[in-house]
């Protein structure tokens, strides 16, 4: 076996005398990977500074129209890796009548919306049409824009094989396929759906598969269907036991439009000496500045879109105390060290693991105990989960504070403020007031006042809106996958899977589903859950028991799902052809 460039490195070591070190190569930019000027353009308004690993590895190879197998995990910027060079290779309008010119297969309907968005945010300059197509989508609006032809379709394998069956998506024209998350596809048991796909797609498709793992089956699609593609793997970078920093690490799930709201909640709540917040572009580092100062915290930008010397300013004012908070990326923050720093706020979950590592490893230093919070929209619960894994460090999900917790907390800070000023003394000159008061009005209502007038003091310029904030539940976890697993960790040759599989009852009503194939249709648990994730949208760690007859079917769903799952499966086919699918009459 052929060692890797990291083992290359490490058995070229010398013994006794060391080389000076190499000089850093420059950093490259997706203008020096040689995308379109509308691309650059765009992603330059984005915000985004430079590539990710994957995407610097991933870019040249696609764009000079080769195969590739990236090797990755979730949340190292895949999306941009495989749509800008897709893009970049389009002729926007070209597509015929229900035909479309690339391709993308993704797992659940979440990713699907997911990718779309982003290569029509990529695309917009360049007039680029993109359709995402998944179960629970009203098909008539799918089937208009299909009929029109579309640049790029985003599709789940199920309802993409279900277009191609009804002649309504046509591959003829294809000239890129995508395979995103190609292991979580073949776990769902979309095997069958992404051969059939692909077999009808030209031979002289450029073909993309991004992957967290190279197991054996992934590895003969590979075989099967790239051609000579260059292999690129992004290595976790190795997290060491005892380095990750003495910090209290909290999350909170919250939707997107409620996260400026909710940092301002937390803010006031935690009272940080100073922190950073961390951001995925320029633009969002802007954006939220503006609004942290619209709120009374005095905030500073920090990205790579200023000069040098507007960098050491605001680092200056961070150290000195003369700003609070710093709003930066990660290419900005680089070696930064700021002794004051108490808490560290992702405003985004960091694209990777690592970088979480090293965000929050910039407090908590010196023995002092810092902290490290994240927001996190409902659709990001996977990407904290792999935090978790790489970093073997539990981060617990906590309630946003309400404005009940909120006016306590002030109502704590006025009266340490107050208990401050007492032990202080030197009230002598302020006496006389008070005592001619008293003549007046009770004592206790002449101190209230006196603490009111304060309170308004303190709030005065904050536009905020005492509003309570949704609260969000996490998303169900899905379970571990034991030793030789059958579908989702079910072990093989036992057909009880989710809560049931688990030993106690779920948290939620459930309902039974009737489908009409069983055994001798050839059916599986693995294609019951592929299709309800898949195409329904639903957590797999919420589907229940199942159980395969020889001629039907039966499967457990949380009750108020039960309608969405029956219609999301009536569009699609189970086995390669329509069942019919109802509750269970028992």
């Amino acid at each position: 076996m052929e060692p890797t460039r990291r083992e290359l490195v490490i058995q070229a070591r010398p013994v006794k005398a060391s080389p000076p070190p190499p000089e850093e190569s420059p950093r490259a930019t997706f203008e020096s990977l040689g995308l379109k000027p509308a691309l650059v353009e765009a992603l330059t308004t984005l915000g985004y500074e430079e590539p990710t690993p994957i995407q610097a590895a991933a870019l040249p190879p696609l764009l000079a129209g080769k195969d590739l197998l990236g090797i990755a995990a979730t949340g190292t910027g895949k999306t941009a890796a495989f749509a800008l060079p897709l893009l970049h290779h389009l002729t926007p309008g070209e597509s015929r009548p229900n035909a479309t010119s690339a391709l993308v297969l993704v797992p659940t309907r979440e990713l699907a919306m997911q990718v779309s968005e982003a290569i029509h945010r990529y695309g917009q300059k360049m007039g680029v049409s993109v359709l995402p197509i998944y179960g629970g989508q009203v098909i008539g609006q799918q089937l208009r824009v299909l009929k029109r032809g579309v640049d790029v379709v985003v599709a789940t394998p199920g309802r993409a094989l279900d277009h191609l069956r009804r002649g309504t998506l046509q591959l003829d024209d294809v000239q890129t396929v995508v395979l995103d998350e190609a292991d979580e596809m073949l776990d769902m048991g979309f095997a069958d759906d992404l051969e059939a796909i692909l077999s009808g797609t030209p031979e002289d498709r450029q073909t993309a598969l991004f992957s967290a793992t190279l197991p054996p089956r992934i590895a003969a699609i590979a075989e099967r269907h790239l051609h000579e593609p260059v292999r690129v793997k992004i290595a976790r970078e190795k997290v060491e036991q005892g380095e990750m920093p003495r910090v209290r690490q909290t999350a909170y799930v919250v939707p997107r439009a409620f996260k400026i709201a909710t940092l301002g909640r937390l803010l006031d709540v935690e009272s940080p000496t100073a922190a950073i917040i961390f951001c995925r572009t320029r633009t969002e580092v802007d954006d939220l500045t503006v609004s942290l100062n619209g709120r009374g915290w005095r905030a500073h930008a920090l990205h790579g879109g200023m000069t040098q010397e507007q960098r050491d300013r605001v680092i200056k004012q961070l150290k000195s105390q003369g700003t609070d908070l710093l709003v930066a990326t990660d290419v900005a923050a680089r070696g930064l060290d700021i002794p004051r720093l108490s808490h560290v706020v992702n405003f985004d979950v960091p694209n990777a693991p690592e970088a979480y590592v090293h965000r929050i490893g910039r407090t908590g230093r010196a023995g002092r105990e810092g902290v490290a919070i994240t927001l996190v929209e409902p659709r990001e619960h996977r990407l904290l989960r792999n935090i978790e894994r790489v970093t073997g460090q539990r981060i617990e999900v906590s309630t946003v504070p309400t404005v009940a917790d909120l006016r306590e907390k002030r109502q704590e800070m006025l009266r340490a403020s107050l208990r401050e000023t007492l032990v202080a003394g030197e009230l002598d000159r302020l006496r006389g007031v008070v005592e001619d008061l008293a003549s007046e009005f009770d004592p206790l209502d002449i101190a209230a006042a006196a603490v009111k007038l304060l309170q308004e003091a303190q709030d005065e310029g904050r536009e905020e809106k005492e509003e309570e904030i949704p609260i969000v539940a996490p998303p169900a976890e899905r379970r571990e996958r034991p030793g030789k697993p059958g579908a989702f960790g079910a072990p093989r040759g036992r057909p009880e899977r989710g809560p049931k599989a688990r030993g106690g009852p779920p948290s939620w009503d459930i309902t039974r589903l009737w489908i009409g194939a069983g055994r001798r249709a050839g059916m599986r648990p693995a294609d019951l859950v592929g299709a309800i994730a898949g195409e329904a949208g639903l957590d797999s760690s919420r589907i229940g028991a199942i159980q395969i007859g020889d001629s039907f079917s039966l499967v457990e769903v949380p009750e108020p799902d039960a309608n969405r799952i029956i219609a999301a499966l009536k569009e699609t086919t189970l086995r390669g052809r329509k069942v019919i699918v109802r509750r269970d009459r028992g």
